[in-house]
């Protein structure tokens, strides 16, 4: 029996079904699995096999998902770089990988093999050679330095997906990379469902999407989702087929949430949680306007210390390539995720790296972005730091309005509405204008004050 027997049998199951939708043309599973036989012999052809490592560089597409699923069947350790993320050097990576082939997936659809320069194992990659275990490295966003690499075993990551739930159709908004957008494409086609793909991120032609595939399942960024309100274009596309939105990623300020719950009154919205070095956990929000939510679920479990979410999961990680155990000696993995805890209902305040220090207190960019959002004309707000000599930081708040308006009126009933609703050091001390809204190359929030 091959690795992903279990989910090619459903790819034979569903052989006349649509499985994906690429460029406007629908594959059918039987199509898809006639390329993942394709691709097995290719990679096979380049000595590629059980233990093997290599990068695959692409978006999602039908030739690199069968790529992806014919490396984990043949038993190879995968690292999907999505194509559009410039910053991740592709060297570094095959070195601190020890991959021996670059897979890049063209505008085409076409793949083009690049040797690499042979390096060892890492020791967590060593381990999933030694069990026979196929694998995926997952780097996740950092903002300096060489991103931490997930090393991911992935007979134990995929699991949960052997559970038959329902058949959806969801587009793959996250990224080929992300350990969202392996979670939506596996989800869909483990249930016999449909992955809508897009060529890029753009709200319209996210829209498009929605309308002309009956999209169910839209699953984004709260940035994101904010950008298709101020984009001004939701009233050109019919998006009655949305089920369900998913949001994850960041903090969803409740004033913004209450903003999509009006512009979407037919879709459900749900808080996922989830991380590179977890998987995702099953969530449930209090409802559809709130960012209350329990998470956990079979293979999960969670507990509180000082504040913090930690998490203990049948899918965690092996460990990082280029960093320390994050885990506690029980086995328990601190997501650095500051919590307030209601019963079984928690809701993220912010991760501790995001904390801005005044003084010694403690500012948490996402509550000063919710009240500021509160606020009439405001569309959006960035909220960062900026250093200052004597307190350590100052608060910064960049917003994005609706219509122009003069600066001194903005900034004096910015400033009264802040001091109503927060202490003195959580209120912004300098207020910017911004022109338009900083993305990551990951669609979140950029807080960077540039």
């Amino acid at each position: 029996m091959t690795n992903i027997a279990w989910l090619l049998k459903r790819f034979t199951d569903n052989h006349g079904s649509e499985a994906l939708v690429w460029r406007d043309r629908t594959w059918s599973y039987g199509q898809l699995l006639e390329l993942v036989v394709e691709a097995r012999a290719n990679l096979t052809g380049l000595g590629l096999g059980a233990g093997s490592t290599f990068i695959l560089d692409a978006d999602f597409s039908p030739r690199s998902i069968a790529v992806l699923l014919a490396g984990w069947d043949l038993g190879c350790i995968v690292v999907p770089i999505a194509a559009h993320v410039a910053k991740i050097n592709r060297a570094d990576i095959g070195r601190f990988c020890g991959a021996s082939w670059h897979l890049k997936v063209g505008e085409g659809d076409s793949l083009v093999s690049l040797r690499m320069a042979n390096h060892p194992a890492p020791t967590h990659v060593a381990t999933l050679q030694e069990i026979g275990a196929p694998g995926v490295i997952l780097f996740t966003s950092g903002s300096t330095g060489l991103p931490k690499g997930v090393v991911h075993d992935v007979t134990a990551l995929l699991r949960k997906f052997q559970v038959p739930r329902h058949r959806q159709r969801l587009l793959t908004f996250l990224l080929f990379d992300h350990i969202g957008g392996i979670n939506t494409l596996c989800y869909a086609l483990s249930n016999g469902g449909c992955a809508i793909t897009v060529p890029d991120r753009d709200v319209r032609t996210v829209c498009c999407a929605i309308q002309n595939h009956k999209v169910e399942v839209l699953p984004a960024s709260p940035t994101f989702l904010n950008l298709m309100l101020l984009s001004g274009v939701l009233g050109e596309f019919d998006m009655s087929s949305l089920k369900l939105i998913n949001y994850a990623t960041e903090v969803m300020p409740e004033p913004l949430l209450r903003r999509l719950v009006s512009a979407f009154p037919q879709a459900e919205f749900r808080q996922s949680y989830g991380m590179s070095e977890l998987g995702i956990l099953r969530s449930k929000s209090r409802d559809k306007q709130s960012c209350w939510l329990k998470v956990g679920g079979e293979g999960f479990e969670t507990r509180i210390v000082d504040g913090i979410l930690q998490i203990k999961a049948e899918s965690s990680m092996l460990g990082y390539i280029n960093a320390n155990s994050p885990f506690t000696a029980d086995g328990w993995f601190n997501t650095q995720d500051e919590v307030e805890v209601d019963g079984d209902w928690i809701r993220v305040k912010g991760r501790k790296s995001d904390i801005i220090n005044v003084g010694g207190e403690k500012v948490y960019p996402a509550e000063v972005e919710a009240v500021l959002l509160e606020l009439e004309n405001v569309a959006d707000a960035v909220v960062s730091r900026e250093s200052h000599p004597i307190i350590g930081n100052i608060v910064i708040a960049t917003l994005h309005l609706v219509h122009d308006e003069p600066t001194a009126k903005l900034v004096n009933r910015v400033r009264q509405h802040c001091y109503n609703r927060l202490p003195p050091y959580k209120v912004p001390v300098k207020i910017k204008i911004g022109t338009h809204l900083a993305l990551s190359e990951r669609f979140k929030k950029d807080r960077r004050n540039d």
